[in-house]
């Protein structure tokens, strides 16, 4: 995002040619139109909803600055009935157009495409409310009191830790110890992951391990480097997962507009960028990276249902990735992983969640794979999810593979390590004290949370 904005700031200190300058107004104006369109879709439908005045205040402020000011200017036509956004952008092209589906959420159709003759029958996801937590939502809490705790006195003031706090959650032992939300969110308010979308792709890659599904220390299996002389067939899904691929794109830290704005298939966005260093030297936190090893687990997935199907007499049928299966498995059935028109997932970022269902993914994660008794995660996924192995960025964290380590951090303990999103989205999971931290929020660029401090205070006051 960084060099987008250095570029942008450059761009504007020149003088442009008229025509130039019109089309980068136009490009900017058909994604501020898609931006639209994609979050007043996922925040009416995904989880319990929210209020068009509440899309308006969250969703489309403290946004990317070259767009958010078309974007509030920009207005959305909401068919209810159809769940489908539009947002018109210009006189002689069609509208921006977001669809919603119960079971993946929202799909932002490319620039110029009409909307989708689609089936009435569209079956949603399962209401588990009344089993017991963690799978469902009944008797979550503790039996310690909820009074004047130390977990409360240490987060009654969040103000203190930076940013706009929209959730907190801490689940100690298993159960639920503080839950707090801003006025208007509940329990069934999901909200955009961003980044921790990451962790997520990286926990359905664990699954086809443990399955035998796909070998990460191999090659990735994307086809569209499989032509002989290509040097991208040789990086493996793993290098892909700790962002140590070589491979370059347009931008730092890669945003991957024409994707989340322009509705671009994820596959002919992500395949397409040549190999800039040897893999597993450079460390490049990249959205491509992790959108490209999501492509060589579907790839691996698919191969192995067909030959599962070529050696038995009964076929299945189904998508071979189908992430809402694995996410309502762990109760997480508020979840909306979103993908492409093309049915790719977006694993990258377009994921839509709860904060309990992001406790459940800390959960699994602090039972080492388990889910209640049952084996999810290969045994030793959690260690190699969380070791620091390759090239890692420089700052305060470190980098395994599709999470963030708080390992030199002080006062929190070695073993901590968090799937980490941008705005202010957190989950820290500390096997040691048994001990998982949510926080979804609405951060900017002025007012971020220090994840660091509020962590640590959390230990400070947890009695172990």
């Amino acid at each position: 995002m960084l060099c987008r904005l250095i570029l942008g700031a450059a761009l504007a200190a020149v003088a442009l040619p008229a025509q130039a300058a019109d089309a980068n107004a136009d490009l900017n104006r058909a994604w501020a139109a898609g931006y639209r369109a994609a979050f007043t879709c996922s925040s009416l439908w995904n989880g319990a909803g929210k209020p068009l005045e509440a899309i308006e205040r969250d969703e489309l402020t403290g946004i990317y600055p070259e767009i958010e000011a078309e974007v509030r200017t920009l207005t959305a036509e909401v068919d209810d009935k159809a769940k489908r956004v539009t947002v018109r952008y210009r006189d002689d092209m069609p509208p921006r157009i977001a669809e919603w589906d119960p079971r993946t959420g929202c799909v932002t159709l490319p620039i110029g495409a009409a909307p989708r003759q689609r089936s009435d029958y569209r079956p949603g996801r399962p209401n588990l409310d009344d089993k017991p937590w963690p799978l469902g939502d009944r008797d979550a809490f503790g039996a310690k009191p909820r009074g004047a705790t130390a977990f409360e006195r240490a987060t009654l003031d969040l103000g203190q830790y930076g940013g706009r706090t929209s959730a907190l959650l801490i689940v100690k032992k298993g159960k639920i110890a503080i839950e707090r939300y801003e006025l208007g969110h509940d329990i069934h308010t999901a909200q955009r992951t961003f980044s921790i979308a990451k962790s997520m792709a990286a926990t359905l890659i664990g699954n086809a391990v443990l399955e035998g599904d796909i070998d990460v220390t191999r090659p990735a299996a994307i086809a569209d480097w499989a032509a002989p002389g290509d040097p991208r067939a040789a990086i493996t899904t793993e290098q892909l997962m700790r962002m140590a691929s070589g491979l370059t794109s347009d931008t730092a830290g890669n945003r991957s507009d024409a994707i989340y704005m322009g509705g671009a298939s994820v596959r002919q966005w992500t395949v397409q960028w040549p190999l800039l260093n040897p893999p597993d030297t450079v460390y490049r936190y990249a959205n491509n990276d992790t959108l490209l090893a999501v492509q060589s687990l579907k790839a691996a997935r698919q191969k192995a249902l067909d030959d599962r199907n070529a050696r038995s007499a009964m076929v299945r049928r189904g998508p071979a990735l189908d992430p809402a299966s694995f996410f309502d498995g762990i109760g997480m059935t508020r979840t909306f992983a979103e993908h492409d028109a093309q049915g790719d997932y977006i694993l990258s970022s377009q994921v839509w969640t709860t904060a309990r269902d992001l406790a459940r993914l800390g959960l699994l994660y602090q039972n080492d794979g388990k889910w209640q008794g049952r084996r999810l995660l290969p045994e030793n996924w959690r260690r190699f999810v969380t070791t620091p192995s390759g090239p890692q960025p420089g700052g305060a964290f470190g980098y395994g593979a599709g999470f963030w380590l708080l390992d030199k951090s002080e006062g929190i303990p070695a073993d901590a390590f968090g799937a980490f999103g941008n705005r202010g989205q957190y989950v820290v999971v500390i096997p040691s004290r048994q001990l998982v931290i949510v926080r979804q929020g609405y951060d900017d660029d002025k007012n971020r949370l220090d994840i660091a401090k509020l962590v640590a205070a959390v230990v400070a006051a947890d009695g172990a």
